[in-house]
């Protein structure tokens, strides 16, 4: 089934729901988003309020992104606006910058196979995937061609009724994810769609209707075809957004997890205690609790938690052949990573800190060189990891006490808030070095030659 019929399968029938019959208020819409608004109308043009900020103020959850859907194509956004840049090329959209705030301005967009776009840009790869789409229609085609019903809602600035052509108010209401025609079209168009299903369920606390969860198990594989820098970015929204435990359930849940991080999901399948699991859990529910807090959270922090249960399988594997343990360590950490980044490229400014994460714990049982230890750039997102590791196996309880009764005497005479300092699940420190400008080495000139 091409993309035209997966969608024009679906007949719009428009819905109008008046003001008085919801509760989306212009007082809740950002003042620059209705700048763009009322700016295209007064041009002539169509524009509504879409997507995203449609359905979450519809269950009471402040937008963070405004998005505006328009007849007017992007070059005519970018003439009314002087602050427009357009962006994109498998998308073209239209940016208008206020500040640190952008309303992003899409164009109805048309269902069209790739054999007839005379009128447009549109190109799809032979699996399905849509590589470029830029043919452009009306609302009632745009509402079709979006994914999930929840996404297909226009609030009209005309009368500030909701327009939905695909029962999506109703869905919305049901807190209920469904796709837009046929599911296993619309997953093979963009396979990541299947990462985004878990993640707005998980998001919004919906459960993902029958016919679109069905597919999910087995077309999971489809995912290891998406570009790994995506899947990185996907990985991000899906545990950095306060969600994570929800998200990791879901990717379970619906047998993605296999694809996307699998070695981690082969080492829980075999660990038969749960330990590992537990842990997993307990770091992701930390995690979520940084998020409401607005406190940071390093990528390098996650993945040295997500793949943790990988690193410890390969680190048996390998002590099991007899290789010295401190060679394990390392081949071990190097073999995770290196397996774990065709599937989803993790930048080394992640990894190497998330592998000095995992080098670092065998250290705290021995006790040495303490203040050297405790001056490693790593030692507070290390001590950190130990006592996630605590929710696995209670043996690291003593050297845990140790080593928090150090860090207060290193704060007492050192000065400080030991609780501000060290109180920390996933630390600010590697934040804030991620965040640094790194500084130019300047190069040592060469003494003058005499003669």
């Amino acid at each position: 089934m091409s993309d035209t019929q997966s969608t024009n399968a679906v007949a719009p029938i428009l819905q109008v729901i008046l003001r008085d019959a919801h509760p989306v208020s212009r007082r809740d819409i950002s003042q620059n988003a209705l700048r763009v608004l009322y700016r295209l109308r007064e041009a002539g043009f169509q524009s509504y309020l879409v997507g995203g900020a449609v359905r979450d103020l519809l269950i009471g959850v402040i937008p963070k992104d405004f998005d505006v859907a328009t007849d007017a194509t992007p070059e005519q956004v970018k003439s009314l606006f002087r602050n427009c840049r357009l962006i994109g090329r498998r998308f073209r959209l239209a940016h208008v910058v206020f500040g640190r705030e952008i309303i992003e301005v899409a164009t109805f967009r048309a269902a069209s196979s790739n054999d007839d776009d005379g009128n447009g840009d549109r190109k799809v790869h032979d699996d399905g995937r849509v590589l470029r789409d830029n043919i452009y229609g009306t609302i009632e085609e745009d509402a079709v061609r979006r994914d999930f019903t929840a996404n297909a809602l226009y609030y009209a600035i005309d009368d500030f009724s909701i327009r939905d052509y695909v029962g999506g108010y109703e869905d919305v209401l049901a807190r209920r994810m469904r796709l837009i025609g046929d599911p296993e079209t619309r997953y093979r168009e963009d396979p990541v769609r299947m990462l985004r299903a878990v993640r707005l369920a998980a998001k919004l606390d919906f459960e993902i209707e029958s016919a679109t969860a069905s597919p999910l198990p087995k077309l999971a594989s489809l995912l290891s075809e998406a570009a790994p820098a995506r899947l990185f970015e996907e990985c991000l929204k899906l545990f950095l957004s306060g969600h994570a435990v929800a998200s990791f359930e879901g990717l379970e849940r619906h047998g993605l997890l296999a694809v996307l991080l699998p070695e981690t999901a082969e080492a829980l399948k075999a660990n038969r205690s749960g330990a590992l699991r537990r842990m997993v859990i307990a770091g992701l529910a930390n995690t979520d609790a940084r998020v409401a807090r607005d406190e940071p959270v390093s990528p390098a922090f996650l993945f040295a938690l997500l793949l943790w249960p990988a690193y410890c399988r390969a680190l048996m594997a390998l002590q099991g052949q007899g290789v010295h343990v401190t060679e394990a360590q390392r081949r071990a950490a190097d073999r995770v990573t290196l397996h774990q980044t065709h599937i989803i490229a993790l930048p080394r400014r992640f990894s190497v800190p998330m592998q000095e994460i995992w080098l670092l714990q065998p250290r705290f049982s021995q006790r040495k060189r303490v203040g050297r230890f405790m001056a490693h750039p790593r030692f507070r997102a290390a001590f950190d990891f130990l006592q996630l590791r605590q929710h696995a196996s209670d043996e690291h309880a003593a050297d845990i006490v140790y080593w928090r009764d150090e860090q207060l005497v290193h704060v007492a005479v050192n000065g400080g808030d030991g609780d501000a300092e060290f109180d920390s699940t996933s630390p600010d420190d590697i934040a804030a070095e991620e965040a640094a400008p790194r500084k130019r080495r300047r190069r040592r000139r060469s003494p003058a030659k005499t003669e």
